[in-house]
């Protein structure tokens, strides 16, 4: 009886698991779903990227690691108040985990400052969307200094 019950404990929690992912994909599976990668620690140059998908929803840019279960968003980016400082090419370590291809772009936020890494196609639709930001945000896309 005892292997029986372990037994439908293990399916119970590959259940589980199935089912997480499945709710995880309908999220992910809406428009307005983006690939990019996120830098979550800065403490090594080049290091502390994150792969994941980027989801707009209203006014904000909800980040979703990919290797993940979880079903809430890791990180949300308000377009309020968010403004892209710089862009640069991957280099050194980076080219180990981001395409060659794609651009960084360092934004300031009012939270912090956030690197955000993403094919060159999808830098025009994201500047767009912080561009389309209702009169009286501020959101240029370009900090001047």
């Amino acid at each position: 009886m005892l292997v029986l019950e372990w037994i439908g404990i293990g399916i119970l929690i590959l259940l589980a698991f199935v089912a997480t992912l499945f709710i995880r994909r309908a999220v992910m599976a809406g428009s307005g779903t983006i690939r990019l990668n996120l830098r979550v620690s800065t403490m090594l140059d080049g290091r502390g990227w994150s792969p994941g998908f980027g989801r707009f929803a209203g006014d904000e840019l909800r980040f979703y690691r990919m290797f993940s279960l979880a079903i809430r968003p890791k990180r949300r980016l308000s377009r309020d108040g968010l403004v892209v400082e710089r862009r640069r090419r991957p280099e050194g370590q980076e080219l180990m985990s981001i395409p060659a291809d794609w651009v960084i772009l360092r934004c300031l936020s009012h939270q912090a400052p956030v690197e955000i890494a993403m094919a060159k196609t999808t830098v025009t639709g994201f500047m767009s969307w912080l561009e389309a930001a209702p009169p009286g945000a501020v959101s240029s896309f370009l900090a001047t200094h």
